[in-house]
């Protein structure tokens, strides 16, 4: 075994003796060195999405002693900037969030810093609102979002209330690897340190302002009180039962039947294993739920709730909607309904990243709204309001989404928001069922006008040590070996986000990318097809994102199989 891993190991069984499941860990891996080499090889790292990794003991794992360390390092970098700071802390229904919460609160008391805790569970965009409503330089959120039951993880915030910046972050993880983690980690008694005001928990009132902000984001008050819509909602044993269920009641929609099982904070998530709202597995429930219920619509929030995912009723079944179909059917409501009534702000702005769908861009285009692209991340979406609210145009903000289900609607939130979401998609569907429309046929008659696009993803997984060497071998040989077709399409267009350079391979012109330097290859194709490239921040796996267009439905969906093929064969190791 390695020295030094070796050495790491031998010091957690002296000093890791605070929690006894990670003390029983230790011991029952003891002499297993590929166990001990996974737990101790590297240090989990912390990056602009924070910590995500798998419960447990080790550096390379979630636990108080890895959760204490980077929360120094946190305020080791608020207290270099001289002057008093507070930060705001929640936490979803994950095995053990509601202890690293507290054990984060008290690191961060243990320097000083004020601290805002929820007294219960709450989702990511109330933490977001948070940050700025109580006035902190920073904010924490507990999650490891829609991963499975072994993971947990960190989200750090921003004053603006954003996911932090790739320069703040890389500051925060420069005083965390100065750290010992046992020696230089400061810890306040928690009850001392919540007498003397160091700790203030957060209760209902806040969470009722959040609630009063979604509801001014209502395109058409009142619909969903005038048109009977049912809904199934599943909160995926999540944090989105109590803000989801009090929004869609607020906005009059009281036909909402909540998936038992599903409904109650459970982080072994017994019934979804895979608690995704991108994946039908997640909808089992709903689904089954649905056969005596029959309702229009079904809503799925991930253990955060900061994304959602629905399912529609199409004959005797109901069919699940992308993300990119579901932002773009949410970006034609709200431009379409907002035109008619005269609502729409001058020179109004949609925020959209690189990788969702450019059937976005058409529809802008249609109501002359101005279209941004930004990396991958919804930080960079938060980002963009906080510049036009520093220009005095916060107003012409009007939507933000990515394909990975994630959307916002209004300002009160820098981060993307399920519950604003699940608000307006209900409404949505009550308006258009008012027509006697469903959202599959809005769906159908965006293609006739835009033309029809499909979107697939490819994921290949690559655990532990040598996967994430794998990883780097395939972008790399992808950066410096581009291919010159895909899935027998014409590479016409290459565009390196790392080394900030875009390509068009039929005039030989280039030309700056002007956005954060990021791993992403993307490669346009003929036919007005995409392949975009780029591995998972916060997941050991490699996404490659596939857009094909089509006359027809048919069309599309054969062109995307066929590059979907293709992008699988590109990403193995």
């Amino acid at each position: 075994m390695d020295a030094m891993i070796e050495k790491s190991y031998l010091l957690w069984r002296e000093k890791a003796t605070e929690d006894v499941d990670i003390a029983a860990e230790l011991a029952r891996i003891d002499g297993d060195e590929e166990q001990i080499r996974d737990r101790f090889y590297r240090s989990l790292t912390f990056g602009t999405g924070g910590l995500r990794g798998v419960i447990g003991a080790g550096e390379n794992r979630m636990n108080i002693y890895t959760v204490r360390k980077a929360t120094q390092g946190l305020a080791n970098y608020l207290k270099a900037q001289g002057k008093p700071a507070a930060v705001a802390i929640s936490f979803d229904s994950r095995i053990k969030s509601d202890l690293f919460a507290k054990e984060a609160a008290r690191t961060l008391a243990g320097n000083g810093i004020t601290v805002y805790l929820f007294d219960e569970l709450e989702p990511t965009p109330v933490l977001s609102f948070a940050v700025r409503e109580l006035n902190c330089q920073a904010g924490i959120m507990v999650t490891a979002s829609h991963n499975p039951s072994k993971y947990n993880g960190y989200k750090c915030y921003g004053a603006d209330g954003c996911q932090m910046t790739d320069n703040d972050a890389d500051a925060v993880t420069a005083h965390i690897q100065a750290l010992d983690i046992f020696n230089d980690v400061q810890v306040a008694d928690f009850d001392t340190a919540l007498k003397d005001g160091r700790i203030r928990m957060i209760g209902a009132d806040l969470v009722d302002r959040f609630l009063d902000c979604v509801a001014t984001q209502q395109v058409n008050a009142g619909i969903c009180a005038e048109v009977p819509l049912k809904v199934v909602y599943t909160p995926l044993n999540g944090t989105g039962n109590k803000p989801v269920r009090k929004i869609l009641a607020r906005v009059g929609l009281n036909d909402v039947t909540v998936v038992p099982e599903q409904e109650l904070p459970d982080g072994n998530f017994p019934t979804a294993p895979y608690p995704n709202p991108e994946i039908r597995q997640a909808f089992a429930c709903a689904l089954e739920l649905a056969k005596t219920t029959d309702p229009d619509l079904l809503l799925a929030t991930d253990p955060d709730c900061d994304r959602v995912g629905i399912a529609v009723r199409d004959g005797d079944g109901y069919t699940l909607m992308t993300g990119n179909e579901v932002g773009c059917l949410l970006l034609e409501y709200i431009l379409s309904c907002k035109t008619a009534a005269g609502t729409l702000p001058a020179d109004p702005v949609v925020v959209k990243t690189i990788v969702t769908s450019n059937l976005a861009a058409s529809i802008a285009k249609k109501y002359g709204c101005e279209i941004r692209n930004m990396l991958t991340g919804f930080k960079y979406i938060g980002e963009q309001i906080g510049l036009l609210e520093a220009a005095g145009h916060p107003e012409r903000y009007v939507l933000g989404f990515e394909e990975s289900y994630g959307y916002l609607a209004g300002t009160h939130v820098r981060d993307k928001d399920a519950v604003v979401a699940s608000m307006l998609i209900c409404e949505m569907a009550a308006f258009y069922k008012k027509q006697g429309r469903s959202l599959l046929d809005v769906l159908a008659d965006l293609y006739g006008e835009h033309g029809v696009y499909r979107h697939l993803l490819v994921n290949a997984e690559f655990e532990g040590e040598q996967g994430m060497l794998t990883m780097q071998s395939i972008m790399d040989t992808l950066r410096h070996q581009p291919p010159a077709e895909i899935a027998g399409l014409a590479v016409i267009g290459t565009a390196d986000y790392l080394n900030s350079v875009k390509k068009d391979l039929l005039t030989g012109e280039t030309a700056t990318i002007n956005l954060p330097a990021s791993n992403v290859l993307s490669f346009t194709l003929e036919k007005n097809a995409e392949v975009i490239v780029r591995p998972s921040g916060t997941e050991p796996k490699i996404k490659a994102y596939v857009t094909a267009t089509g006359a027809t439905v048919a069309d599309a969906d054969a062109m995307a199989n066929i590059l979907k093929a293709a992008a699988t064969d590109m990403l193995k190791g």
